[in-house]
């Protein structure tokens, strides 16, 4: 006796649950190419500030063999920062009015702001950067990555600014956390004073976090 094949079509439920299995898959992956491209830029900051901290955990007789550190070079020498503990550089754009949102988010899509109205290295007074337009983890990403690691900075660590081919050398003396409308470092005219802001916590507009430095003489 022949045995006979009879040849059954996938029921519909069946092409249903293979439809909803690839359809999960390709949501899957979507939500996975979001979340690197949203968070992709922060991880790499703390990973590599990790790193960097782990990297100077070295024994007294390795110091015999390290090589000089390079000095940082301008990533603008008209106008720009290198903050070397945290990794961080970046152009800075002056003259930005910080009470015009098209400006300055268009600004700090290219670099760091210089508020509009303040001096800038060499004179007296206040010198204002920002990068603090984040009101979500998303603008983050946007506006916010290179100073994302300014909260690990603290009295002593060193920044440098590169202006109209010059380089000063500051030095930071203070570190704060203060409400969003807090100028009162506006007023001092004596001395030279440079000031960096960004948002606080990170991806919100609930406060200012302030770090204040003196240059180096």
């Amino acid at each position: 006796m022949k045995e006979v094949i009879i040849y059954q079509a996938p029921s519909k439920a069946l092409k249903t649950k293979k439809w909803l299995k690839k359809t999960g898959t390709v949501l899957l992956l979507i939500s996975f190419l979001g979340f690197a491209f949203t968070f992709g830029p922060l991880l790499k900051s703390e990973i590599s500030w990790r790193l960097k901290k782990e990297s100077k955990k070295i024994h007294f007789g390795d110091l015999l063999k390290l090589k000089p550190s390079k000095e940082p070079a301008a990533p603008d020498p008209y106008f720009s920062l290198v903050i070397p503990k945290i990794n961080a550089q970046a152009k800075i754009l002056a003259n930005i009015d910080a009470s015009n949102p098209k400006e300055y988010l268009s600004a700090l899509r290219k670099g760091v702001a210089h508020a509009k109205g303040t001096v800038f290295p060499g004179m007296p007074g206040s010198i204002f950067l920002f990068a603090h337009s984040t009101d979500a983890p998303w603008n983050i990403t946007r506006y916010n990555a290179v100073f994302y690691l300014l909260r690990e900075l603290e009295p002593g660590d060193e920044i440098i600014i590169f202006y109209l081919g010059k380089r000063f050398n500051y030095k930071v003396v203070e570190k704060k956390v203060v409400e969003p409308h807090y100028t009162d470092f506006f007023s001092q005219k004596e001395e030279e004073l440079l000031v960096l802001q960004t948002c606080w916590p990170p991806g919100t507009t609930k406060k200012a976090l302030l770090i204040f430095a003196k240059l180096r003489r």
